[in-house]
């Protein structure tokens, strides 16, 4: 299949660096036996995979903005670009040795993201999509869901941990949809939640407190597989907000109609 140079710039940078960070895998497998673990040794693979990244797409698009999660913001010289990136989304997964991560890149263009890119290394599994193109999985055309009755759904959600989020709303949320759907899954890694989406492999999927480098690629990648994304409120911007919420038309209606009176 051929791509725009756009996507081009994007797989070869997030390939480049996917194959750092698979490598990196499987040495923190071998560093779960140890005492200390392998902590330090993810940061690092964290910051060097983010710095590939910054690397090949500055240099493919010299002036371009870049947020990264490891990094913060850098501003270009062209002001209405900015590559929006975490290059280790599911650090926790990756911790543990468990496959479940992904590079995730979005491109930013006054204010809208028009192309996006999620990668994980460990199955090969590439997602893109480009404003008004399609989605893609592996070259494959996407389409979301098109289950309409909760009750037949598998919804992906995200939860608090240690010192982060509001563990007693998450609690709520979780008894008001467990009890309306066929299954509830929690994986990881927000961004590959919102791949999952856009391939029909989840329903709908909603999460509170996140960042914009977590969800600008799999916005697009979404939207351009036929599916809804915005905040809880439902009309709301989720790179603005921190909480997000998406599925087919119909899921992604249902899913608000329960979250969104339980956060007032």
């Amino acid at each position: 299949m051929l791509h725009s140079a756009l996507i081009n710039v994007m797989v070869k940078a997030a390939r480049r660096a996917g194959r750092s960070l698979k490598r990196d895998l499987g040495e923190v497998e071998n560093l779960q036996v140890s005492l200390k673990g392998p902590a330090n040794f993810v940061s690092l693979a964290d910051k060097r995979a983010e710095q590939m990244l910054l690397e090949d797409l500055t240099k493919a698009r010299p002036g371009y903005g870049f947020i990264g999660e490891e990094g913060g913001v850098r501003a270009g010289d062209d002001k209405t670009h900015t590559w929006i990136v975490d290059p280790l989304d599911g650090t926790t997964n990756f911790l543990h040795g468990i496959p479940q991560f992904a590079i995730s890149i979005g491109l930013q263009r006054e204010g809208t993201i028009i192309a996006g890119l999620i990668y994980n290394p460990a199955n090969d599994d590439l997602y893109i999509a480009e404003r008004g193109k399609g989605a893609f999985l592996n070259d494959q055309r996407l389409r979301v869901a098109g289950r309409r009755k909760l009750g037949e759904c598998v919804i992906a959600c995200g939860l608090p941990h240690i010192g982060r989020g509001d563990h007693d709303l998450s609690r709520l949320e979780m008894t008001e949809i467990q009890n309306k759907v066929a299954g509830l899954r929690r994986f990881g890694a927000a961004a590959l939640d919102m791949a999952f989406i856009a391939a029909g492999r989840l329903d709908g999927y909603w999460e509170r407190n996140l960042q914009p480098w977590d969800m600008a690629a799999g916005q697009i990648i979404v939207r351009e597989a036929g599916g809804i994304v915005s905040g809880i409120e439902g009309d709301d911007d989720p790179l603005k907000t921190g909480n997000v919420v998406c599925g087919n038309e119909f899921i992604h209606a249902e899913l608000v109609k329960i979250l969104k009176p339980l956060g007032k």
